[in-house]
């Protein structure tokens, strides 16, 4: 019963480890799915703040991102995550408000009439504003898997 064990565990640990390499393929074929010009941050091991530009390329074995006017290329290895900002713009508010005011009813307190005199017209004031939201946050689209 114990070599069946041990046959039975070899085979659960292979099968791990083809289902993590596939998912680690299928976590790059996102990066390579990134359209050219995508703002992305690369956060490399041992090194505290990311590389953050737009990406021009990505293969196999390497991504390509501009940063300040200046193409740096970073191998895959040396990856331990990468998020990318969504695509689509800001997201877009308007507002209007419209206000009608009655000067005769603003003041409580009765009036004398003067003769020979109408009543006060009604005032109204409109305004409308257009806000764009900030852009939105990063997603992780690669995460290097444990080995």
């Amino acid at each position: 019963m114990r070599g069946y064990d041990v046959l039975m565990r070899a085979i659960l640990v292979g099968f791990f480890l083809i289902l993590s390499s596939f998912a680690a393929e299928d976590a790059w074929s996102k990066v390579k799915a990134l359209k050219s010009g995508t703002e992305i941050r690369v956060f490399q091991p041992g090194i505290k703040e990311p590389l953050v530009g737009k990406i021009d390329e990505a293969d196999e074995e390497r991504l390509v991102l501009v940063v300040k006017n200046e193409q740096r290329a970073v191998a895959k290895a040396d990856i331990e995550r990468l998020e990318a900002r969504p695509s689509g713009g800001r997201p877009l508010t308007k507002t209007t408000t419209v206000k009608n005011e009655d000067p005769s009813a603003e003041l409580a307190r009765p009036k004398v009439p003067v003769p020979g005199s109408s009543p006060a017209p009604a005032l109204s004031s409109a305004s409308s504003s257009v806000s764009y939201g900030g852009k939105p946050g990063f997603e992780l689209v690669y995460r290097k898997s444990m080995k």
